[in-house]
């Protein structure tokens, strides 16, 4: 039925056979509406082309319509400071608000200022998305405020017991153990880990349980000698390299925490003359799209980063909604590529 003059919600909701308050929230993409019926509010939002008036609708939701997404400073070799994980993870962030009608504030976690302030009482954000935040221990306190101040907040990174908040990470544990089962079945016996394995460092130490698991399932006893402490950088990788290569210990294999760490290790076996391969295999964890071109091709772990950004956004809505999130774990996959296939000599004729 044709509509005379400016198309109006209650048109829509007609048209929809659902109540006015059910168009207002499939329009704002609450997680209240059925994911069926906010497409048929759509599709005939789009019909009448009806647009929201996003002033009116703030005054009676006291909502303001907007995310606001903060990033980790991380140390990068150029000068975006952002770790190149978590930019591959923007886009699906951006995609996931633009979809349920959410404009996206983005904005860095300052460690030096008070980044944890309400955005919510502030009316910038009806919440807050947070990427990376260094050493966890560190950072707890100021997530343990968020709490307290009722600011409805998600992050990525591995769930604690007990912690503060609402968490979605990667299955960190299984992505270790899997990459180090993987060297193991290649022939390696002496596997070096690069990077933090406290809990410092959440994310890094379950990917080392996961290691530590893999070589005792194999009969192999973790050493000592053959972990070296890094953070997220190429330079910190490079630097680990440097330290394993120094002790003199023997090593067939490389596992960095993260992708840039085990470039960085890559970089420093070179340098001496140890060859990737044929000498030495190296993986990475989080397929950063890096990964795929560096020579050789560097196996890692693959995280989601399409579904974990969409996560994102979806457990934050619930939260602002007012319902129940759980902490969510999402499953890996291995990428492997030339880092880690042993090059065997061909036969002579």
């Amino acid at each position: 039925m044709p509509i005379r003059g400016k198309a109006t919600s209650l048109d829509i909701a007609h048209l929809a056979g659902v109540s006015q308050p059910t168009v207002s929230r499939a329009l704002r993409g609450s997680p209240m509406v059925s994911e069926e019926t906010r497409r048929r509010v759509l599709a005939i939002a789009e019909q009448l082309n009806y647009k929201v008036d996003k002033n009116a609708s703030n005054l009676r939701t006291q909502h303001t319509g907007t995310l606001a997404l903060l990033f980790f400073e991380d140390p990068t070799p150029d000068e975006s400071a952002i770790n190149p994980f978590f930019l591959s993870m923007l886009g699906s962030i951006t995609r996931a608000c633009a979809q349920r009608g959410f404009d996206l504030l983005i904005s860095f976690q300052q460690l030096s200022n008070d980044w944890q302030a309400d955005y919510e009482d502030s009316k910038k954000a009806d919440g807050l998305i947070l990427l990376g935040y260094g050493d966890y221990l560190e950072a707890r306190s100021r997530l343990e405020r968020l709490v307290q101040q009722g600011t409805h907040f998600v992050r990525w990174g591995a769930a604690q017991p007990g912690q503060p908040g609402v968490s979605i990470g990667c299955d960190n544990f299984q992505g270790g153990h899997d990459i180090t089962a993987h060297l193991l079945a290649q022939g390696c016996r002496r596997i070096a880990f690069l990077g933090h394995a406290s809990n410092h460092y959440p994310e890094f130490e379950e990917r080392y349980r996961g290691y530590a698991q893999a070589l005792e399932a194999a009969g192999l006893a973790p050493d000592a000698q053959l972990q070296i402490d890094a953070v997220t950088s190429e330079q910190s990788g490079q630097e680990a390299a440097d330290a394993l290569l120094a002790r003199g210990v023997a090593f067939d294999a490389i596992f960095g925490a993260s992708d840039l760490i085990a470039i960085g290790a890559m970089k420093a076996l070179h340098e001496r003359g140890v060859r990737v391969p044929e000498d030495c295999l190296v993986v990475g964890f989080d397929d950063i799209p890096l990964a795929s071109f560096v020579n050789p091709g560097l196996s890692t772990v693959q995280q989601d980063t399409k579904q974990a950004g969409a996560l994102l956004v979806e457990r934050l809505l619930q939260l602002i909604a007012g319902e129940a999130v759980d902490n969510l774990t999402i499953p890996v996959k291995l990428a492997l590529r030339g880092s880690s296939r042993r090059v065997t000599a061909s036969p002579e004729a």
